[in-house]
């Protein structure tokens, strides 16, 4: 199968989320002669089913991504999936592909969605060499160091469960703060409705006091005019009773009118104590108007308020929910320091510790320890022809430390340097990380 220049579907997953055991790499040599091509055999579980877009990809040893491969070869899709040949599979790398440094390598099998699915044992791309020495460990030590890397995985999966815990919580304060957000929403919407609805009756009122006051002017007008007409009547009244006393005694008529005049009298002065009494029940209304707006006005004073302690409690809601963040963002940087220091502990142990035998095809499967997520680090390395001639160099800060002198005291006092740790609860940041080991001590005093 020819290589092609369509670029194979990658993705940035970190190692953590791949699944390395739906693929198993058979017959991997410890090293692969440069210029000749190389055939890799492998093998599909019964719970993997592959597709179109899978590829298999030669890593140099350390890849955090699946775009850090450095060739690649497209996968067979295989005919008939239940038969047994079908699960072994295998592709050939042309030797023009291949790497020309002595780094070392391994394969990785990535299906369509760039998660990789499996990894082989590390190998190089060297020639052969006579003087290559055969070391065989001793059981005892392969158990402690599958231990260890035991109590790493648990303390790691430990840290998972506390970053998922505070995801759950960070996920419940954004839900809570999202409801909180909508009665906010709701309270303005009822606010803007009894503004509009005060407004509406406070336009109303002026309506009618306006009515009312056209009205008062209007009966005030009418009873200056009866006022006149009073003092015209009473004027007319003196000039009737004159002419009555000089007309007593054959003036029947004008007696008669008389009467008649003081009968219109009385019903004008009834008719202008019913005016006055109508003007003092419309001054009663206009007060009881301006009480209603007064504790109209209040009611939108108090709803203001409540509204401003809504505002205030959102906003204290926002800042617990960015404290929440930061420990989130710091417990995910304690992750990843864990993480790093895992891959510190194993490449230590793999530069200081004595190769492994390489199993052969017939001991590759079973060999393989099914919990170890990332394969045994040590199965494929070799002992190079003059360790003793490189300089020890420090796993965090890269310096370069005597030979002589390296231990593990000497190197865990040097690591203590480039670590700040708290003096409350005991969290280690680093050295680089001042700012947030600051913030961190700060949360305590809170």
């Amino acid at each position: 199968m020819e290589e092609t220049v369509e670029d194979p579907p990658t993705s940035a997953v970190l190692l953590d989320h791949c699944h390395f055991s739906q693929v198993i790499f058979n017959s991997v040599e410890k090293f692969y002669v440069p210029g000749g091509d190389v055939t890799c055999y492998y093998t599909l579980t019964q719970h993997f089913i592959p597709r179109r877009k899978d590829w298999i990809g030669i890593f140099r040893v350390g890849w955090k991504t699946t775009r850090e491969y450095y060739t690649f070869m497209w996968v067979t899709l295989p005919i008939d999936l239940n038969s047994e040949s079908t699960m072994q599979q295998e592709v050939h790398f042309k030797a023009y592909y291949l790497p020309k440094d002595d780094e070392y390598y391994q394969f990785c099998y990535v299906d369509q969605d760039g998660v990789v699915r499996g990894a082989s044992i590390p190998f190089q791309f060297r020639p052969e060499n006579e003087e290559d020495i055969l070391v065989v460990t001793t059981q005892g030590e392969v158990e402690e160091i599958e231990q260890h890397n035991s109590e790493l995985c648990k303390e790691n999966q430990e840290l998972k469960d506390s970053c998922a815990s505070l995801q759950k919580q960070n996920s419940d304060m954004q839900a809570e703060l999202q409801k909180k957000q909508e009665e906010l929403e709701t309270l303005k919407s009822v606010n803007e409705k009894l503004e509009q609805k005060v407004k509406e009756q406070k336009d109303s009122w002026e309506t009618e006091l306006l009515r009312l006051k056209e009205q008062n002017q209007k009966i005030a007008s009418e009873n200056e005019k009866m006022g006149v007409r009073v003092d015209q009547l009473q004027a007319q009244l003196s000039t009737q009773e004159k002419e009555t006393e000089k007309l007593i005694q054959g003036e029947q008529d004008k007696t008669e009118q008389l009467e008649h005049l003081k009968k219109e009298n009385g019903k004008l002065f009834l008719s202008l104590t019913e005016q006055r009494e109508q003007q003092m029940k419309l001054k009663l209304t206009v007060e009881e108007l301006k009480q209603k707006e007064a504790t109209a006005t209040k009611k939108q004073q108090e709803l203001t308020d409540q509204n401003f302690d809504l505002s205030k409690r959102l906003s204290e809601n926002q800042t617990i929910c960015s404290v929440l963040q930061r420990e989130r963002e710091r417990m995910e940087r304690e992750n990843d320091l864990l993480k790093r220091e895992n891959s510190r502990l194993m490449s230590y142990m793999g530069l200081d510790s004595l190769p492994y035998q390489i199993p052969t095809s017939d001991q590759g499967g079973a060999g393989q320890n099914p919990g170890l997520v990332y394969g045994n680090p040590y199965s494929g390395i070799q002992e190079s022809s003059a360790p003793s001639l490189l300089p020890k160099k420090c796993p965090i800060c890269k310096s370069d430390i005597a030979d002589d002198i390296f231990d593990h005291t000497l190197e865990e006092q040097h690591i203590q340097t480039l670590y700040l740790n708290c003096p409350i609860c005991d969290k280690s940041f680093s050295a680089k990380e001042k700012q947030i080991f600051e913030d961190h001590v700060f949360c305590h005093t809170l």
